[in-house]
């Protein structure tokens, strides 16, 4: 499908799959600065958010937000749940698959940024039902061959090392 500069775009980035599947595969950051400037591919950008995990609250996290933030991203925090066992629970699936229904009549495109297969349905949901194309970008490696197959686009993060920064 042919991108046009009329295209009215939003970037919804799971930001702790994306940082966890660039340290645990190549053992660097990812550039989202690059991954939004790939997203939206001249288009007009409506929104482009950063969903995050806060864990400890160390100066390092509030940087990598005030980074996110600087870069033109939204950044939506969610505290790290600890339960009483000692369990730990943080994804933001369910609150970047409403956002994306909400966005859905006030774009042409929804580019999720994450690999994660759980996106299925709303993948399937968002093309036949609002008529919007989905596109993905994630590294190939960690991303579900399932959502591959169903977004209208693809871009694999792990073919360009422009996405990623330091060593």
């Amino acid at each position: 499908m042919t991108k046009h500069k009329d295209q009215r775009v939003a970037v919804l980035v799971d930001a702790a799959n994306m940082y966890h599947s660039a340290k645990n595969l190549y053992k660097r950051r990812v550039n989202f600065k690059e991954v939004l400037k790939a997203a939206v591919a001249d288009r007009r950008l409506v929104r482009a958010i950063a969903y995050v995990i806060r864990g400890a609250s160390n100066d390092e996290e509030e940087n990598f937000f005030e980074a996110l933030s600087n870069q033109g991203f939204e950044v939506i925090i969610k505290d790290l749940q600890v339960f009483s066992g000692g369990a730990r629970k943080a994804d933001w699936d369910v609150g970047i698959a409403i956002d994306a229904i909400k966005l859905s009549d006030h774009v042409d495109v929804i580019v999720l940024v994450s690999g994660d297969g759980d996106y299925i349905p709303l993948v399937d949901y968002l093309q036949a039902a609002k008529g919007c194309r989905v596109e993905a970008m994630a590294f190939r490696q960690t991303t579900s061959s399932k959502l591959i197959e169903e977004v209208d686009d693809f871009t694999s993060l792990s073919d360009n090392r422009k996405f990623l920064i330091g060593r």
